[in-house]
């Protein structure tokens, strides 16, 4: 304090400007961007106004704020963006906080009413949010299915008519001009759906320029599928959850996508470090493979509220009441291949419902930080884990940040003020203790939140301090491209 008041007389003394006072200051951390692939300790200062936050400063040398955060032995990294998180509520927004996220995005399954989405969350949420125009609820909505999160009737069964198909791809368009992030599909959702009428979606998509994030029909017969489709049309592909579409075929897939980018396709994937999915019992992509299965393919199946793997009775009853059950069909070689992989952006896929939901909702990002960059480093230096792959830290944290941001920034310029720490950039940091950082959310108590997340701040506003979830903050904003 004694030094700082000296050199603010000596400057006044000698008619230079004094040093600026910051509005907060993160100090001694390990700086990680991987924008420009800096490493190394850095103090940044952050300026905070009415409109959001900025980075100001990042530097060596000494600096001031009216707040300030201590980082030394701490990560600072630009905030977590994820964008395939289904659950989009205040209870979730303070989940995916205390994991390091600062967007989130419903880009899947989205939304049939674009303008009413943004409404329900304009006076703010503790973290960014966005959503997709979806192709499935646009075809819910236009053959009027009566499902409430996915279709279970005609919107996944019934063949849509040319009238029909119209409608759809004018709502798809509508949904556009309404700053949709960009168009969401589920294709096992939709088993009705005729080629045709995903030409028609994806002819939108490509005369605007806009990715479709797609679930794709499992396996290499899937993605071909939706490889010709943009294809055919140029339309921007984003195929989601690798790991759980490929399954035994991910290696193939991902080869796959990466000779479509060599050809200069505008294809890209994501991953989640789980071997196990999650999804509505009575969604086709469920009831088409299971409703006929026998007991030893229904023991795929748990139902996550009491742990119990299905037979034919408990699917039928379960059937009956509906609701999300956890499907283990992937394995941990499979899924550390696909969250290793140059090509893959990490994302959720969170799913939350009614108190019940996915694990990953809570612990992605801490569960790639901790088992696939500081555990799997580890392991190879002592006795190698079976079939486990490693991450660099920079690369984690690219998948985390920049990739998500660069995926989406041509439809949505603000995202080049995301996912980097330089200065100018949105003030979304998240800053983590490398050493600790895990999650703990299992099947059973899939709400406990990760450990070693220690402060993160949207908008310069600390969300989570300490570890700790700050109550009673909004600072987040609307994800949205151009009207």
């Amino acid at each position: 304090m004694m030094t700082s008041i000296i050199s603010l007389v000596l400057a006044l003394q000698l008619g230079t400007p004094a040093p600026p006072v910051y509005d907060r200051v993160i100090l001694g951390g390990r700086v990680v961007d991987p924008s420009s692939n800096l490493d190394a300790v850095r103090n940044i200062g952050l300026s905070v106004g009415p409109t959001g936050g900025r980075i100001a400063v990042i530097t060596t040398a000494a600096i001031r704020g009216r707040d300030t955060i201590d980082a030394r032995g701490l990560v600072v990294a630009p905030g977590f963006i994820d964008i395939h998180a289904h659950g989009q509520t205040a209870e979730t927004y303070r989940f995916y906080s205390l994991d390091g996220v600062t967007t989130a995005l419903e880009l899947e399954l989205g939304a049939s009413d674009v303008a009413a989405w943004y409404r329900e969350r304009e006076a703010g949420e503790r973290i960014n949010y966005g959503v997709s125009i979806g192709h499935i609820k646009v075809r819910m909505a236009v053959m009027r299915d009566a499902g409430t999160r996915m279709p279970v009737g005609d919107g996944a069964y019934r063949p849509a008519s040319p009238e029909q198909i119209n409608e759809i791809a004018q709502g798809i368009e509508r949904g556009l001009r309404e700053g949709a992030v960009d168009i969401g599909a589920g294709f096992p959702y939709t088993p009705a759906a005729t080629r045709d009428e995903l030409l028609a979606v994806f002819r939108v998509a490509a005369r605007t320029k806009t990715p479709i994030h797609a679930h794709i029909i499992p396996g290499v017969v899937g993605l071909k599928a939706a490889l010709s489709l943009a294809g055919e049309t140029g339309a921007p592909l984003h195929v989601v959850h690798i790991n759980s579409a490929g399954l035994a075929e991910t290696p193939v897939m991902l080869d796959m996508i990466r000779d479509a980018r060599a050809q200069g396709r505008d294809v890209t994937t994501e991953a989640y470090p789980y071997d196990a999915g999650m999804t509505e019992i009575q969604s086709a992509t469920i009831q088409d493979v299971y409703k006929n299965a026998p007991d030893e393919r229904l023991a795929e199946l748990e139902w996550p509220r009491t742990g119990e793997r299905l037979n034919r009775e408990s699917f039928e009853r379960y059937t009956r009441s509906g609701g999300p059950l956890v499907i283990h069909t992937n394995t941990e070689q499979m899924v550390a291949l696909a969250i290793t992989s140059p090509l893959t952006i990490i994302a959720s896929d969170a799913y939350w419902q009614d108190g019940t939901g996915h694990p990953r909702t809570t612990g992605t990002f801490a569960r790639v930080l901790g088992r696939y960059v500081r555990d799997a480093v580890g392991a190879q230096h002592a006795a190698p884990l079976h079939n486990m792959h490693s991450l660099s830290l920079m690369d984690a944290i690219r998948k985390m940040t920049l990739m998500p941001a660069q995926r989406l920034e041509r439809r949505v310029p603000a995202m080049k003020q995301k996912g980097r720490l330089r200065v100018g950039a949105d003030a979304d940091i998240t800053i983590f203790d490398a050493g600790v950082v895990m999650d703990r959310s299992t099947y059973r108590e899939p709400s406990l939140s990760p450990v070693g997340i220690q402060h993160v701040i949207v908008n310069g506003v600390s969300v989570v301090a300490n570890g700790q979830a700050v109550e009673a903050v909004a600072p987040g904003k609307a994800i949205r491209a151009p009207q």
